[in-house]
């Protein structure tokens, strides 16, 4: 019998509530919500949920990369390997309120609701908010969970230099949440994260619950197109030698290599800078990002290898020189199968319909399976959108999610 048949809910209304305090947290004169890693809103998003931590009863741990840590286990469990939920509270800049933050808050009141309910685990349960999975202050995004499993170093990580001139060891020991524990202090036996979609197929298909099998590889690339600054009045079409026009053309590439692909396969180009930028002179230097998502290794790769051959093909017929620099690099991930049933399982005892999906979007998860079993929970996003103050899930999907997460913990902890 799995703990789910004993019909036991999460508390709705305190983790709602919980949400849209945490919401409150961070705004601007203007409403905006910004809490960028390792900021002063941070610290008082971290300081919140420490607090709600203490007050579910659990045991508060910081380590050197500022992850924080929820803990509940037995004095005889201190040396097992805990079932672990986590996700993140910073943001991106002028977010809404669900993006990471309804993962970690809803991971707090499943294991205050087991407490409650007089549930004794067999092994630790525990909940994470790992620092930097945003990315938008300090690269790479991910940090904290990366820096977790082993994939980066502290000592570097804390050394990276944000877009505003600060040292992110520095700023953590600042507000505080510079932890002592080192990275990797607990070594999961489980991993479990609860999201918002943050895209629009579980709501345009009346699907509550997605079973996130597997997460699509992430290739990010930046370039550089180096051509001739020239009058834009003067100089012939065809004696150009224009850097802003070659970009048009790898985007227009790219676009069209995705559209016409037989995977899933998604490009874009969220970035684009031309010098001297000035309506009457033709683009000397043109600088853009490439962002490059397959759920396939090998579909990545080849996607990969048809834009460097691209590249090396528009230099010569538009006599421009193109460099390209390598921003950051995530293998698709397949996520446990058993814990991808328990989902299903869950939703379907929950009398909900449920949906095997791949991610479009990088989340921790991926980092923590690289050092144990480990799945994500989707919930709806209305109109598939998110980092945007407009991100919206209706409060019983939140309800349904947190629930089904519950009976997922309960099964992987007894």
């Amino acid at each position: 019998m799995t703990f789910s048949s004993l019909n036991l809910s999460i508390h709705g209304s305190r983790l709602l509530r919980h949400i849209q305090q945490l919401g409150k947290i961070g705004r601007d004169p203007g409403g905006q919500l910004t809490r960028l890693a390792a900021s002063d809103n941070d610290k008082c998003g971290r300081d919140a949920l420490i607090a709600w931590i203490k007050e579910a009863g659990l045991e508060a741990a910081v380590d050197r990369i500022g992850n924080i840590f929820g803990i509940w286990r037995a004095p005889s469990q201190e040396h097992q390997a805990p079932v672990l939920i986590g996700s993140h509270i910073d943001t991106v800049i002028n977010a809404g309120v669900y993006d990471g933050c309804y993962g970690v808050l809803a991971g707090l009141e499943v294991i205050r609701t087991l407490r409650e309910a007089g549930f004794t685990p067999s092994r630790p349960i525990a909940v994470a908010a790992f620092t930097n999975e945003e990315g938008v202050r300090y690269a790479p995004d991910m940090m904290g969970s990366l820096v977790y499993a082993g994939g980066l170093q502290a000592t570097e990580a804390l050394a990276s230099v944000g877009t505003d001139g600060s040292v992110l060891g520095e700023e953590l020991a600042r507000i505080g949440y510079a932890g002592t524990e080192e990275p990797g202090f607990m070594k999961p036996h489980a991993y479990v994260e609860l999201h918002i979609e943050q895209g629009p197929v579980l709501e345009s298909m009346d699907i509550p619950i997605g079973a996130v099998e597997n997460l699509q590889g992430i290739s990010w690339q930046r370039v550089t197109i180096e051509g001739v600054a020239n009058h834009a009045g003067t100089t012939p079409m065809p004696m150009r030698k224009d850097a802003g026009h070659a970009a048009a053309r790898v985007i227009t590439f790219l676009r069209d290599r995705a559209i016409h692909s037989q995977t899933p396969a998604v490009a874009t180009v969220g970035c684009i800078r031309f010098e001297p930028d000035a309506i009457n002179v033709i683009p000397s230097r043109a600088t853009f990002t490439v962002d490059l998502r397959n759920p396939d290794e090998q579909s990545l790769q080849a996607e990969e290898a048809a834009l460097d051959e691209y590249l090396t093909e528009l230099a010569n017929a538009e006599g421009v020189t193109i460099t390209t620099e390598r921003m950051a690099r995530f293998e698709p991930v397949i996520f446990d199968a058993a814990i991808v049933g328990l989902v299903e399982a869950a939703a379907r005892q929950r009398g909900l319909t449920s949906k095997r999906m791949t991610s479009g979007a990088g989340h921790d998860a991926q980092m923590m399976a690289r050092i144990c079993p480990a799945a994500i929970i989707f919930v709806p996003s209305i109109d598939g959108i998110s980092h945007n103050p407009n991100e919206h899930t209706p409060e019983p999907d939140l309800v349904a999610g947190a629930n089904v997460l519950l009976d997922v913990i309960a099964d992987l902890a007894r």
